[in-house]
């Protein structure tokens, strides 16, 4: 995978109005171009499994916000953007909500979809191989792999199978169904050739998916291949 952290991610953090008189101007849900400090945050939360969430926490201040405190996932980190004029007390109890707030909706999605189980992935699958491909690729098998550490996703043409690292539960749904069409692809075009690259870019979002992941690598320092390059394999039990 390309590291380019400039490329552009499509990022909507949570947003919350603070209260506030009438007539106080509201600025916009996110503007790090204005931050007056940047903090970091050893605060630790737990999934329902009880399982560590990655959950470095950075806090920006900016002098131009006045009644909004948002929050987003950036890579590992979770940022939330308060107002310049906030106390310490007030930090740490808007991030604490804010901190819920994302990891509560990051749960919904895991729990919904395709992220609920490899037979709704599957079926997934099959949903996006009818709207890009033309229902012309079918898997044998679909599944999520805890172990897949250095890709995000792998399939083998010769068995017809599919694997996507569980890594990719928490990413948004467009980028899971990129990797899902990228993937699909390979059974009808193994290589990564002009052939291939034109099955994929029927899906709408791929620049941007392969941005986003791109961004994510970079921030996360994984050892992920380039453009899920090597993700084509002879033998399905080559897993990694």
């Amino acid at each position: 995978m390309r590291i380019n952290p400039w490329r552009p991610v499509d990022i909507r953090p949570d947003a919350v109005e603070i209260p506030g008189p009438p007539g106080c101007r509201q600025s916009s849900a996110a503007d790090p171009s204005v931050l007056v400090g940047v903090g970091g945050y050893g605060v630790d939360v737990t999934d329902r499994d009880a399982q560590p969430l990655r959950n470095q926490i950075e806090v920006r201040r900016s002098a131009r916000r006045r009644r909004t405190v948002s929050a987003y996932r950036e890579g590992e980190r979770i940022v939330v953007l308060i107002p310049a004029r906030f106390s310490r007390l007030e930090e740490q109890r808007w991030v604490k909500d804010m901190v819920e707030r994302v990891t509560a909706r990051e749960r919904r999605e895991r729990d919904r979809g395709p992220r609920r189980s490899d037979a709704a992935l599957a079926r997934r699958c099959r949903e996006l191989s009818a709207q890009y491909l033309g229902g012309t690729v079918a898997p044998v098998s679909v599944r999520w792999v805890d172990t897949m550490r250095t890709r995000w996703a792998s399939c083998t043409p010769a068995d017809r199978t599919i694997r996507v690292s569980s890594r990719l539960r928490d990413v948004p749904s467009w980028v899971l169904d990129y990797v899902l069409v990228h993937e699909l692809a390979h059974l009808r075009v193994v290589g990564h050739g002009r052939e291939f690259w034109a099955l994929v870019g029927r899906y709408p979002r791929t620049e941007r998916a392969r941005g986003y992941l791109d961004g994510v690598s970079a921030a996360t320092q994984l050892p992920i291949a380039d453009d899920l390059a090597d993700d084509v394999e002879r033998y399905s039990d080559e897993a990694s």
